[in-house]
C-alpha cells in the first residue's frame, strides 16, 4: 500500500515537518540552509525520538487516510538482539504516532523470512541474510524461534560511505551519498566484472572548488567495498558455526536466503557460496521481504512473541554484560 524513505524534512526556523518519505529524499544533498533532512532511524534504531514519530504519524495517516475511527494495529520490525531500552523506544514511538497498544515487534530475520516465502513454522532450520541500509541481520529460523543471530552494523550505508571517502581520496572530488548510491548500483559488484564497466561521477573539486566530472571503474568499486563485504560474509560464518548440527545439515540442503536491499549488489551470493560453501538464494523482491513479512506476522501474533525477549528479560543482560 505504502512504500516511503524513512526521511523527514525539518524546517529549522520553526521546527516543523515541511515533507516527509519521498519527497524528502529528493531533498537529499539539494536542500537549502534553512531546512534540515534528517533519517530519524539509523543502523537499524532510533536516533531521532521525536522525528521517527512524527514520520509513524505521517505513515499511519497515509495507509488509514483522513478519516480514523480506531487505531490501527501495527507491527514493527527491530534488530535481533534489540535492548530492552531500544524495544521500549519503538513501541512508544509507534504508540504515540497512533498505533493500538500495545504495538508490537519482530525480529527483523524472521519477518525477512516470512516475507521471502519461507516455512519457519515447521521443525526444520532456515537461514536468512538480511542486508539492509543500516546493519545486517542474519538467523537461524526453526519453529517461529530464532535458534542462532548476528547483526552487524555494517549494510548498504556504509558501502555509500566507503566509495564516498575514496572519490574524496583518490580523485580530490567531493560528492554526495546520493551519488555514492547510484555508483554503487551502476557498476558495484561483490566480485571482479568481466568485462569492467565504468560510470561517470559528478561532484566539487577539492582544489579549485569547482565542478568536475570523473569516470570510475568498477575494479576500483569492488576493491573499495570488500572490507564491509567482509563483516557480512563474517557475520554470516558467526551464525552456522553457532548453529546446532541438525539445523546446519537443514541450511546446507535448504540453502541461506538472501534480503534486503544489500541483496541486489551484484554477485554477493557468489561471494557468500565462495566464502560459506553453502548455498545461496536471493529472495523475490528482497527489498520488501521485511515489510510484507512484518504484516504477515500479525496471524501469529501468539507465536512471534515468544521470539521475543520480555523488556526486563533484556534489560537483564545488559546489566550482566
Amino acid at each position: 500500500m505504502l512504500d516511503e524513505p524513512a526521511v523527514v524534512a525539518i524546517a529549522e526556523r520553526d521546527n516543523i515537518v515541511v515533507a516527509v518519505g519521498a519527497e524528502a529524499h529528493a531533498m537529499l544533498g539539494r536542500h537549502p540552509g534553512t531546512i534540515q533532512v534528517i533519517r530519524p532511524m539509523r543502523e537499524g534504531v532510533i536516533a531521532d525520538y521525536l522525528i521517527t514519530e512524527a514520520l509513524l504519524r505521517y505513515l499511519i495517516g497515509r495507509a488509514m487516510g483522513r478519516i480514523r475511527l480506531i487505531r490501527p494495529e501495527v507491527m514493527v520490525s527491530v534488530p535481533v538482539g534489540v535492548t530492552g531500552v531500544e524495544q521500549r523506544a519503538v513501541r512508544d514511538a509507534a504508540e504515540a504516532a497512533g498505533a493500538r497498544r500495545p504495538a508490537h515487534l519482530i525480529p527483523e530475520p524472521l519477518a525477512a523470512a516470512i516475507g521471502a516465502g519461507i516455512p519457519v513454522g515447521s521443525p526444520r532450520g532456515h537461514m536468512v541474510l538480511d542486508v539492509g541500509g543500516g546493519r545486517t541481520e542474519a538467523a537461524v529460523i526453526s519453529m517461529y524461534g530464532i535458534v542462532a543471530s548476528q547483526s552487524v552494523r555494517v549494510a548498504g550505508d556504509r558501502l555509500n560511505e566507503a566509495i564516498v571517502d575514496y572519490v574524496r581520496r583518490r580523485h580530490n572530488l567531493v560528492i554526495g551519498e546520493r551519488s555514492a548510491e547510484e555508483v554503487k548500483i551502476a557498476i558495484g559488484s561483490a566480485l571482479p566484472i568481466e568485462p569492467e564497466e565504468s560510470t561517470g561521477v559528478r561532484g566539487r573539486d577539492l582544489i579549485t572548488g569547482l565542478p568536475r566530472t570523473i569516470v570510475i571503474r568498477s575494479s576500483e568499486v569492488s576493491g573499495v567495498i570488500q572490507e564491509h563485504l567482509g563483516a557480512i560474509v563474517q557475520t554470516a560464518r558467526g551464525v552456522l558455526e553457532r548453529t546446532p548440527p541438525e539445523l546446519v545439515s537443514d541450511v546446507i540442503d535448504r540453502g541461506i536466503v538472501l534480503t534486503g536491499g544489500g541483496a541486489l549488489l551484484r554477485h554477493l551470493d557468489q561471494l557468500l557460496v565462495h566464502e560459506t560453501g553453502v548455498p545461496v538464494h536471493v529472495a523475490e523482491d528482497p527489498t520488501r521481504c521485511v515489510a510484507r513479512g512484518a504484516g504477515a506476522a500479525l496471524d501469529y501474533l501468539e507465536v512471534i512473541a515468544r521470539s521475543l525477549p520480555t523488556e526486563e528479560e533484556s534489560l537483564i543482560s545488559e546489566i550482566g554484560r
